[in-house]
């Protein structure tokens, strides 16, 4: 970490972390315990120590899992810092085009972290309410969520879940998305779930590719991986 928590990457030629492992099971008899929750998670995805944090830790782990059916499990830990999930997704990509010979990528990394540099001077145009920190129905700022007593849990939301929740929307929002009405729903149960004071304000907030996209005089490139 640098000046102004300026965060750099200490390229010591350390390499990746790359580990094999064998496990006597095979894929069936794994079954849903491979779906989130996942209860065999460390098994198949190693945690070095003291690498819960930002600093200091390792920026990619890949392990892979032979299973005795023939199949393998591919795991793999980044450091959020370096990319979001669409990044990752072009990075994997890269791998595999480099793995199969390919001369060039298809689609060419771009760094290139300038782009998202404030203006200098810096020129708020309009109120981010999204950054407020929230208070509750006393004035006091809505503490974090305890995790210790809470569970998680994967649902799957196919097309007769979908239309069953569409048949609760009023006429005026019929035309939503599937995206924006499962949100909905999830937001509202959990909101419920927290048993907050009807008073206090709740908030969601939805991360978006911008890439390709030309926002104000800014158009990140289709090839940008950084986060």
């Amino acid at each position: 970490e640098g000046p102004n928590r300026k965060l750099m990457v200490e390229c010591n030629g350390e390499g990746v972390l790359f580990i094999e492992a064998n496990a006597d099971v095979t894929l069936e008899q794994l079954g849903d315990r491979i779906l989130p929750p996942c209860p065999v998670l460390e098994e198949f995805l190693f945690n070095p120590p003291g690498s819960d944090g930002i600093l200091g830790c390792p920026l990619l782990l890949v392990q892979v899992t032979r299973l005795t059916c023939g199949g393998f499990i591919f795991g793999l830990r980044i450091n959020h810092t370096m990319c979001d999930a669409a990044g990752l997704a072009k990075f994997l990509n890269a791998i595999g085009e480099m793995a199969q010979g390919a001369d060039s990528l298809s689609m060419p990394p771009v760094w290139a972290r300038e782009l998202l540099n404030a203006r200098d001077p810096p020129t708020i145009t309009r109120w981010h309410y999204e950054y407020d920190q929230l208070l509750d129905s006393q004035g006091s700022f809505i503490a974090a969520i305890d995790q210790s007593n809470m569970s998680q849990r994967s649902f799957y939301f196919g097309p007769q879940q979908i239309r069953a929740l569409r048949k609760h929307l009023p006429p005026h929002l019929s035309t939503c998305s599937s995206f924006e009405l499962i949100t909905a729903c999830v937001w509202k149960c959990r909101t419920l779930s927290l048993r907050l004071n009807p008073k206090d304000t709740v908030r969601i907030s939805c991360a978006v590719n911008a890439r390709g996209k030309r926002i104000n005089d800014l158009c990140l490139p289709s090839g940008f991986y950084g986060n």
